[in-house]
């Protein structure tokens, strides 16, 4: 089924002309679970990887043998997922449960020492065919992405991530199996298997970095620090936020739901007109938690925008006009709004690629 991201609440371009030049496409992947095969851009499915290619591991030293079982982590996906089937309301059954409370993280693997190396865990793969921003070294056409699910690499104390570019039309032989790690640091490193069904849309860079007029001209629009005042009058000791104010306690039930009718159909830059939420290639980088960051090539100096963004969810509570007009029925559910199941650094995890040699070493960088 095709995803269909609706049109933005008002044209942010009509509103703010500046922002053309503030303008930028991504691809929305919106995986959601599936069984994908060897041919397809997936998350977590099997890749289309040469048979007589070494399958890359880590040979970091860290503790390798201790954290939760790959298969206790699908396990346990697998027995939420047939309790929601059998009935969205009810949760696991009495067996279930005890098979839950069994599935504990713990030193798994102590035949594996922290020196030996261990598979790395295929987390996606993505061929230029299916997305339209994924841009690579010339003549390839597939990049694979891989990581260590255990959160101890670098300064940022993460997965380690490795990608690997090629041309799908020079993989003769594919491997059979697929070699992984028994041991991982966290269930949230582990994502679910997906199958892909992009969309390009257009983003607006976020608003830190848009020029000081163009960010005037935004908080004006949103109401600024005059609405943010009156919102603070509305809701003093006399507004709907003090219960004495009204004669029955179904009034004041009243008034607050039309408080928050009236927040949640509010519009912003941030959350309805800049960046688009969930997994995606290509795009913005969001920097709502930190600073903005400068992000380099380390080889060539050259900027380098996000490649892939990792997130924890398809949408939030600040994102909901972002949700696909097929999935609107289905809402909330969280086998949709959160389907790969990958919760990484605060949520967001961005890999970055040089534009002038993709090749270049990729950083990464966390929301």
């Amino acid at each position: 089924m095709t995803r269909t991201t609706p049109p933005r609440p008002v044209d942010a371009e009509v509103l703010f002309p500046a922002l053309a030049g503030h303008r930028r496409t991504s691809t929305r992947l919106h995986p959601r679970h599936g069984s994908p095969e060897v041919e397809d851009s997936s998350v977590a499915g099997p890749f289309l990887w040469p048979a007589d290619e070494p399958w890359p591991v880590c040979t970091a030293v860290h503790r390798k043998g201790r954290g939760h079982r790959l298969s206790d982590v699908r396990l346990q996906r697998r027995l939420l997922d047939e309790a929601w089937r059998r009935d969205p309301g009810s949760g696991p059954g009495d067996a279930e449960r005890t098979v839950l409370d069994a599935l504990r993280p713990g030193p798994h693997a102590p035949h594996i020492a922290d020196t030996d190396p261990i598979p790395l865990l295929a987390v996606a793969q993505l061929f230029t065919r299916d997305v339209p921003d994924l841009v690579g070294p010339d003549g390839c056409d597939l990049l694979q992405v891989l990581w260590c699910p255990f959160e101890v690499h670098g300064p940022d104390r993460t997965v380690d991530v490795v990608l690997k570019w090629r041309r799908s039309q020079d993989v003769g032989e594919v491997l059979a199996v697929i070699p992984e790690p028994v041991v991982v640091g966290r269930a949230e490193c582990v994502p679910n298997p997906c199958g892909l069904h992009p969309e390009q849309v257009v983003e607006h860079e976020y608003e830190g970095l848009l020029d000081e007029d163009l960010q005037e001209a935004i908080d004006t629009w949103e109401g600024g620090d005059e609405d943010e005042e009156e919102d603070d009058d509305a809701f003093d000791s006399s507004g709907p936020s003090d219960p004495s104010g009204f004669d029955t306690y179904e009034e004041y039930a009243a008034a607050m739901a039309a408080a928050r009718a009236d927040e949640e159909d509010e519009v912003t830059y941030r959350g309805d007109l800049s960046i688009a939420p969930g997994w995606k290639v290509g795009g913005f980088a969001s920097w709502h938690l930190t600073d903005p960051a400068d992000i380099t090539c380390g080889a060539c100096g050259t900027p380098m925008p996000p490649l892939l963004t990792v997130a924890g969810g398809e949408w939030d509570g600040a994102s909901e006009s972002w949700i696909p007009l097929e999935d609107r029925p289905a809402v909330p559910d969280d086998r949709i709004s959160d389907p790969v199941g990958v919760h990484l650094g605060r949520g967001l995890m961005r890999i970055h690629t040089c534009p002038a040699a993709p090749a270049h070493p990729h950083r990464l960088s966390f929301q």
